[in-house]
C-alpha cells in the first residue's frame, strides 16, 4: 500500500529542514563579499536568496497556513542583514513545518487554503498541493544557491531527497 498524502507531505517537510541545514553548512565558509555579491540569482546574491527563503517560510506561507493571516511584504525584503542570525532564523522557520504538518488531519489536507496574495488579491488553492508548493519553491531556490556555491569554487554535500531517505533508513 502506498504512502498517504500526509505521509508524502511530511516527508517533504522533513526534507525541507534537512536540505536547509545542509545548505547553510555549505554557505557558512563563503567569505562575506562573494556571499553578498550579485551572482545572477533571482534575488541577486546568496544572501538575498536566503532572505527570500526566510521571508517566504516565516512571514508569508507559514502565517497563511498556521495562523490564517496573509502578510503583505515585498518578495525581496531583507529580513535579516546579519548572516548568523539569518541562518538561525531560517533554521527555526523550516523547523516549524513538520509539527504543523503533523497537526493536520485528512479533512484539512483535502480542503482548501484561502489567503490573500502579496498583491492584495484573494486566492484559494488546494491545501495539499499548496503545501507541496512551499517545499518545492524552497528546493528551487536551494538549487540556485548550490549553483552559485559551485561557481565560487566551493563544495557541498548533495541535497537530493534520496540522500535524506537513505540516511533516515540506514
Amino acid at each position: 500500500m502506498g504512502a498517504s498524502a500526509k505521509d508524502q507531505i511530511a516527508l517533504m517537510a522533513r526534507y525541507h529542514v534537512w536540505a536547509t541545514d545542509r545548505l547553510l553548512a555549505a554557505v557558512a565558509p563563503i567569505p562575506d563579499a562573494p556571499y553578498r555579491e550579485p551572482c545572477g540569482l533571482f534575488f541577486g546574491s546568496i544572501h538575498g536568496t536566503l532572505n527570500h527563503l526566510l521571508l517566504t517560510d516565516a512571514e508569508i506561507w507559514y502565517p497563511r497556513f498556521a495562523e490564517g493571516r496573509s502578510p503583505s511584504l515585498p518578495l525581496d525584503a531583507e529580513l535579516e542583514r546579519d548572516r548568523a542570525k539569518l541562518a538561525e532564523r531560517l533554521k527555526a522557520a523550516t523547523a516549524q513545518w513538520p509539527g504543523y504538518i503533523g497537526s493536520l488531519d485528512d479533512a484539512a489536507l483535502a480542503g482548501d487554503l484561502r489567503y490573500t496574495m502579496t498583491t492584495g488579491q484573494p486566492r484559494m488553492m488546494p491545501m495539499s498541493g499548496t503545501l507541496l508548493h512551499v517545499f518545492n519553491h524552497a528546493t528551487h531556490h536551494r538549487g540556485q544557491i548550490t549553483a552559485a556555491i559551485t561557481s565560487l569554487g566551493y563544495e557541498f554535500e548533495a541535497l537530493d531527497l534520496a540522500y535524506m531517505i537513505v540516511a533516515e533508513n540506514g
